[in-house]
């Protein structure tokens, strides 16, 4: 079954064609790959995908409900699209706590689990500016799969890691899979799209092609 499907999408912002004719679907439970070179169009796939761009025409449609028609934005989907932001003079901790007061469906529990589970200490009280760039890339998916999603859209994710936290998180997506999880994940890194990837596209200026 196809959990994310995109039809004839188009997307023009001011004169310049950025997505043309995008026809792709994504099966559930399996990890799909997106490569393509700075401004080929991957990142504004993807902001169109969770609802953050509306097409200029086309449709994208997730779990069986129209985006930016059914729904504004995808249920059951945790995103990293470029550089997570958080309150800078706040902890992780405290940071994943007031997202997560937003939709009210987890608690302190499962906020402390999904920092652990990425290898942050959810007692550490060091300020997220204080933070390393790898440091910053785990606290942005822990906040991704803090609620249990079906669905992760991830955007470079492995930016900013050493070797060691790369193949953690490689594991920690093959492992998310296994529970029939799916993932879109955008990466420059040819050993990652390898290792992780049962499908993948590329995209070439604003057009996409499927290479496995």
């Amino acid at each position: 079954m196809n959990i994310i499907e995109v039809k004839d999408l188009d997307l023009t912002l001011g004169k310049t064609d950025i997505l043309k004719k995008i026809n792709v679907s994504f099966e559930e439970g399996r990890i799909h790959g997106l490569i393509g070179r700075n401004g080929s169009g991957k990142t504004m796939l993807m902001k169109c995908i969770c609802g953050f761009i509306k097409p200029t025409a086309g449709e994208v449609i997730v779990d069986g409900k129209r985006v930016g028609k059914d729904v504004d934005f995808p249920k059951d989907m945790g995103i990293i699209i470029e550089t997570p932001g958080f309150i800078p003079y706040y902890s992780g901790y405290k940071n994943l706590k007031l997202l997560a007061g937003l939709n009210h469906k987890i608690g302190k529990e499962e906020v402390r689990n999904s920092m652990k589970q990425v290898g942050l200490d959810p007692d550490l009280r060091r300020h997220v500016r204080k933070y390393s760039l790898g440091m910053r890339q785990r606290l942005g998916l822990a906040q991704a799969i803090m609620e249990n999603p079906k669905i992760l859209v991830l955007d470079e994710p492995f930016n900013g890691l050493d070797k060691e936290g790369v193949a953690e998180m490689r594991e920690y997506l093959l492992g998310y899979k296994e529970q029939g999880k799916t993932i879109l994940i955008c990466s420059h890194s040819a050993e990652d799209i390898s290792v992780l990837c049962e499908t993948v596209h590329e995209m070439d200026k604003g057009v996409i092609g499927r290479i496995q």
